[in-house]
């Protein structure tokens, strides 16, 4: 039986190493595992060296087409085919490092913008729809071949954000526009890859609102997420990979759908 085949973009840090972690340790599945820097990649790289045969690291700067190009050559070369692909790689918005009370301040440390709309620079904006808009759809095109060639049922999913859902997320009165916006943008993009390739199961999934240093900075300071319960990355990671695992065309293809199975307004 040939193993099933995952793609992670995303995959050296956070969700996506736990998301690698947790299939690498499954009987019958190989993960390429995308980083932007694989040299500096350095749980990544652990991991790969202790089941080598599992997990194979593969550059995957976000919207860079030859990079995504070559990713596909070397799947197509190591083990020929392809059957799911979760979108993982993307802008994250944060506090700015020093913790301080909650401001329209930007963080230096990962270009992000963490301000109103009108604070929000345009520059900031594209960035964001640069990485969490376009770097999907630059994946999409880059695998979709391999993926439709490989079976019948070929997974592309995105995770996306509750923050891009438009009945929730501007509720909840967040400074992180730029980073909304895209994810919003990012879900309307999985949507309409459902509707335009026949057979695709494809859906944005919110991963959960997951416990890191910065969200529980950022959930202290601020009082809409306070009854927000944070979860490990691990626990999003098992839940995404059930999630996908157990998805089908008819019962989650374009719909938003939670870490934990369960539906989100759009």
């Amino acid at each position: 039986m040939s193993p099933t085949v995952y793609l992670i973009s995303g995959a050296n840090r956070g969700i996506g190493l736990a998301i690698t972690a947790a299939l690498a340790a499954r009987p019958d599945t190989v993960v390429f595992a995308g980083a932007r820097n694989p040299s500096t990649a350095t749980e990544l790289q652990a991991l790969s060296r202790s089941m080598p045969s599992n997990v194979h690291i593969v550059k995957l700067a976000s919207a860079d087409e030859e990079d995504h190009k070559a990713a596909v050559d070397q799947i197509k070369k190591d083990v020929g085919r392809l059957d799911v692909v979760i979108a993982n790689a993307g802008q994250v918005f944060a506090l700015p490092s020093a913790s301080p009370p909650l401001t329209t301040e930007k963080n230096p440390g990962i270009n992000d913008a963490y301000a109103s709309i009108f604070d929000t620079t345009p520059d900031e904006v594209r960035e964001h729809f640069n990485v969490n808009v376009v770097g999907p759809q630059v994946l999409f095109r880059a695998t979709y071949p391999l993926l439709k060639a490989s079976t019948a049922a070929p997974k592309f999913v995105v995770i996306s954000s509750l923050s891009g859902s438009v009945a929730l997320g501007p509720g909840m009165h967040v400074l992180n526009g730029a980073y909304a916006v895209s994810k919003a943008a990012v879900n309307y993009l999985a949507r309409m890859l459902h509707f335009e390739n026949e057979g695709l199961v494809c859906f944005p999934m919110h991963p959960g609102l997951v416990e890191t240093d910065m969200m529980k900075a950022f959930v202290a300071k601020d009082d809409t997420l306070k009854d927000f319960p944070l979860i490990s990355t691990v626990d999003s990671a098992a839940g995404i990979i059930k999630v996908v695992a157990e998805s089908t065309r008819e019962k989650d293809g374009g719909e938003f759908v939670s870490y934990d199975g369960s539906r989100l307004e759009w």
